[in-house]
């Protein structure tokens, strides 16, 4: 499988991707609203965890890449997610922290949105995230999404969840 837009190519995970995805999701602050961290261990099962995606639903996270260097500078995607105790469709994404206020992450989930609307019967996409992640948020609602609603969550806390139906 593999997605490009003007400026990306995302394409599935392979192992040789560990290296770049460890640095993007060991920082602190691109990781500032999740529990903490990852560490090489939950690195890896982040990509095994995608693969097994891949197999069991066609889609996962892929790795975004930068068409003009073929550099990887994060993951977008679509997973299947807990969101408010149902089994959901989520658009996902952490892009390299070098590359923020580009409009990386908008492009590679607009063309993950149309993918998953293209290639999947779901009559609707979520996206959720800690309910201080604004910048996740905004993201979402560049894409077209719109607030959804807010619940508590031992997570987050508060749990911010933005959608867009079919049309």
């Amino acid at each position: 499988m593999m997605i490009e837009t003007e400026r990306l190519i995302l394409r599935e995970y392979t192992l040789d991707d560990f290296d770049a995805l460890y640095e993007i999701m060991s920082d602190a602050e691109t990781m500032q609203h999740y529990p903490a961290p990852f560490d090489e261990a939950r690195t890896r099962r982040w990509i095994e965890w995608n693969l097994d995606n891949y197999a069991k639903y066609g889609f996962g996270l892929w790795a975004v890449v930068l068409k003009e260097t073929g550099e990887f500078i994060g993951d977008c995607g679509i997973t299947i997610q807990n969101i408010d105790g149902e089994s959901l469709p989520e658009i996902g994404y952490h892009i390299h922290k070098k590359y923020w206020r580009r409009g990386y992450a908008k492009e590679a989930a607009q063309a993950v949105r149309d993918w998953a609307f293209e290639n999947t019967d779901y009559p609707s996409l979520y996206s959720y995230c800690k309910y201080t992640n604004e910048a996740s948020y905004k993201t979402a609602e560049a894409i077209g999404m719109h607030f959804e609603k807010e619940y508590p969550d031992e997570v987050n806390k508060i749990t911010h969840v933005s959608v867009i139906h079919r049309t």
